[in-house]
């Protein structure tokens, strides 16, 4: 495993954590829903057949001869996850919650579409178009971050520790802000491979703050958990594009 080649690596973790939690709870988290489908029948069976499918892929990205079928099967249900999202955005456009979790979703979608198009093509020659997509992808996805917590200040504010100094709302506008100037840079392309760092750092630091603890505050809540997961994948997705712009760089030095 090189240094650029960490990402995939957090993202099969992620969905592994997710085939667990999908399995000890037998049903689907608040993130991975199906509540659009109404109330269909072997709900249970469909549930361990996305954990299959979740394990399955999660395994398989690990591996360099492997990882694009692993990186194909996370693009396909983490897609279907994103657009189960559109039903609650079309009967509620105004309400930003549903269009949150679909781009929170399709941050997913953008690391793992990046592995699929470049996996075994190393740094040379042009990047593929769909990895371009998935990286302009993720890209808007972080400017749904940044209004994410614009329209949810005090309740982000209150997911950061009390005993942090200078405080919980200090840290809720400077992440914001932080959220908004990687948007910037990744899609101009300014300072981009710098700013795809930072913005892995900055939620690899929301593991350990905000998300770590959770479970031993609610060992019985299956969104203590499912945050870690969901955390840790979007992590993994930043990762990604962090390595993808490394190779890129890595590929144009003379």
């Amino acid at each position: 495993m090189t240094a650029n080649d960490f990402g995939r690596r957090v993202l099969g973790l992620a969905a592994i954590a997710f085939a667990i939690l999908t399995i000890a709870w037998r049903d689907f988290n608040g993130w991975q829903q199906i509540q659009p489908l109404g109330n269909i029948p072997h709900r249970e069976i469909l549930a361990f057949i996305s954990a299959a499918i979740q394990l399955f892929a999660g395994l398989a990205i690990q591996w360099r001869r492997t990882e694009r079928l692993g990186a194909l099967t996370l693009t396909a249900i983490y897609s279907v996850f994103a657009l189960l999202w559109l039903p609650r955005i079309a009967h509620q456009p105004l309400v930003y919650d549903g269009w949150g979790n679909l781009f929170e979703q399709s941050s997913l979608v953008a690391g793992a579409l990046i592995v699929s198009a470049t996996a075994g093509r190393g740094a040379a020659g042009q990047p593929p178009s769909a990895a371009r997509a998935g990286y302009f992808l993720f890209g808007v996805c972080t400017v749904s971050f940044t209004l994410e917590q614009v329209l949810n200040l005090s309740a982000t504010a209150s997911f950061v520790p009390k005993w942090l100094p200078p405080g919980q709302m200090f840290w809720a506008v400077a992440t914001t802000v932080f959220f908004a100037l990687a948007a910037i840079a990744l899609l101009s392309g300014f300072q981009a491979l710098l700013a795809a760092r930072l913005t892995t750092a900055m939620i690899v630091g929301f593991q350990f703050l905000v998300w770590l603890p959770a479970p031993f505050a609610a060992p019985h809540e299956q969104m203590s958990w499912a945050g870690n997961a969901q955390n840790l994948a979007i992590a993994g997705s930043a990762w990604i594009v962090a390595d993808y712009l490394s190779r890129r760089r890595a590929a144009t030095a003379p």
